[in-house]
């Protein structure tokens, strides 16, 4: 592969696995395309798959207006449990009555999260603050407070015949983060949530739909082929 193809670079959708970090993905396509330069456009959780956007060469530069397209979300809700970590990273530490909450409530409840909200980012996160990510305090059992940020919710739609595992659909603007949006769910049905799944199905125009396997990268040749494809 020619330095100057390298250097002009391109990008790749990539369904990203459970439990793998976006970095774990940047560090492999690194060593399978042995291209130094190489990112991803927004950060899934270990605990989410679905698209991320990696891209490398002169398409970093491309990263941030990437990032601050809207994004589409699809998972599931547990109703009457929460975790310390919103998610299932943590254990349940507390469970909450739900005999009172009705379909009409669940419906109900959405609309109030439709527009712009203010939200509360999770501890167990990666928000920076004095230079360190959140959750490092977090690990550490230092208690430290987390500022609220404006976001943007233009859909949030439920299905409610499976309760209380409640499936969900979202979509929303850079910086939302859904497992806290399922916290302030759980609340506002006077009753508690946390997220049991996430998948990210879209990015702006990108849809996870298109987005390859890491399993089907094996080499630099598979890399390079693949990118071929979303340049653009």
């Amino acid at each position: 592969m020619s330095e100057l193809h390298i250097s002009e670079g391109g990008f790749l959708l990539i369904d990203k696995p459970l439990e793998w970090t976006s970095f774990d993905v940047v560090k492999k396509l690194r060593n399978i395309s042995r291209i130094k330069k190489i990112g991803h456009a927004g950060t899934l959780d270990p605990l989410a798959t679905g698209l991320l956007i990696v891209c490398y060469g002169r398409y970093t530069k491309k990263i941030e207006s990437i990032q601050t397209q809207a994004k589409e979300y699809t998972g599931t809700f547990k109703i009457g449990e929460t975790t310390e970590s919103y998610d299932l990273e943590k254990e349940v530490n507390a469970t909450f009555e739900t005999k009172h909450i009705t379909s009409e409530m669940l419906i109900e409840a959405t609309h109030s999260f439709v527009g712009s909200i203010e939200q509360i980012p999770p501890k167990h996160s990666a928000v920076k603050i004095k230079g360190k990510r959140a959750y490092e305090y977090a690990r550490s059992g230092k208690e430290v407070k987390m500022k609220s940020r404006i976001v943007d919710i233009s859909e949030f739609s439920i299905t409610t015949d499976s309760f209380p595992t409640v499936p969900f659909l979202v979509k929303c603007s850079k910086g939302t983060y859904i497992r806290s949006l399922a916290r302030d769910f759980g609340e506002k049905l006077e009753s508690g949530a946390h997220l049991t799944s996430l998948r990210r199905t879209k990015i702006g125009d990108y849809d996870v739909e298109n987005a390859i396997a890491m399993s089907d990268i094996k080499s630099q040749e598979d890399f390079f082929n693949f990118a071929q494809q979303f340049k653009g």
